[in-house]
């Protein structure tokens, strides 16, 4: 029996027990949203208890407490899945100043280092940032530049890099957003796609069809417009299934493609009781019960 072929067969038989509608997609927490005031083991248990399956982590350069976090998961039975690069923001891989650039991508390989650990596959990277001091089309050569310098240790680590679309002035189409990915000519480079961020100016079962294969994980939170002071609308992040999204059409684009893998809320954190709602409106979404701006 081949790799594909046992692959195939176990998803074959993995499937029927999340249901006909339930997407074969695993429910998973940002580590941020665990109380700060547990401690290591408590926060990786406390997501456990409230019925999450998996978790993302941020960079974590202690050696130590990226041990600690790693001992965690596995006495909770907690898959880590993925690390959230924290340094794309502060020091842009699209930056002009070289230190700057050099400072983003020591943290790029710590997060590399930290997926390795701790058996993640992916490393979540915000590209780079249009501002005044960089233009759009400087941004695009220079952080496919930067990506390419960590794509031997990606490579080597068996990591995917994961390019996700932010606020951040670029990548704005999902056509853009593909041939950016498709440059690299690689298997290591792929969408991090969160269906949240792209609402302000386009439609999430839009991005995830044309983005198809590409995207190897996935975002959770909700959008929504309210009317601000003087009447004016603005847009705001609202609890699960309180907001905008036409979350019946993003599950009939996810079924489309074919995609399973692992779904991260990204929302504020909150104590135990909380998570399990958060969780319970997660598995509803992925179940296809969610209705379009549903209140819940």
């Amino acid at each position: 029996m081949t790799r594909r072929t046992l692959l195939g067969s176990t998803l074959a038989f993995a499937l029927p027990s999340f249901g006909q509608d339930r997407l074969p997609i695993h429910q998973a927490v940002e580590y941020s949203m665990l109380p700060e005031s547990a401690s290591i083991p408590e926060r990786f248990q406390m997501a456990r208890d409230a019925g999450f399956e998996r978790i993302e982590c941020p960079t974590t350069p202690d050696e130590a407490q990226a041990e600690a976090m790693k001992k965690a998961a596995e006495k909770a039975g907690m898959k880590i899945h993925s690390v959230m690069n924290m340094d794309h923001w502060k020091y842009p891989l699209s930056s002009p100043d070289s230190s700057v650039v050099e400072r983003s991508l020591k943290g790029a390989r710590t997060s590399l280092r930290n997926a390795h650990l701790w058996g993640a596959d992916t490393v979540l990277v915000v590209p780079g940032v249009v501002d005044p001091k960089t233009s759009y089309r400087d941004a695009y050569a220079r952080s496919q530049a930067s990506i390419r310098k960590l794509l031997p240790l990606a490579e080597e680590l068996r990591v995917i890099i994961a390019i996700e679309e932010v606020w951040n002035k670029f990548l704005l189409s999902p056509m853009e957003f593909a041939t950016y990915i498709d440059n690299f000519q690689t298997p290591w480079v792929r969408s991090y796609f969160d269906v949240g961020n792209v609402k302000l100016y386009g439609y999430p079962e839009d991005w995830i069809r044309t983005l198809g294969k590409r995207i190897v994980k996935l975002h959770i939170k909700d959008f929504s417009w309210r009317r601000g002071s003087e009447d004016k609308m603005v847009a705001d992040w609202v609890p699960l299934l309180e907001g905008d999204l036409d979350w019946p059409a993003i599950h009939a684009a996810l079924r489309d493609i074919g995609f399973h893998g692992t779904a991260t809320v990204e929302l504020p954190g909150g104590d135990e009781t909380y998570l399990r709602e958060v969780n319970r409106r997660l598995g509803d979404i992925l179940s296809g019960k969610a209705k379009s701006g549903a209140k819940s």
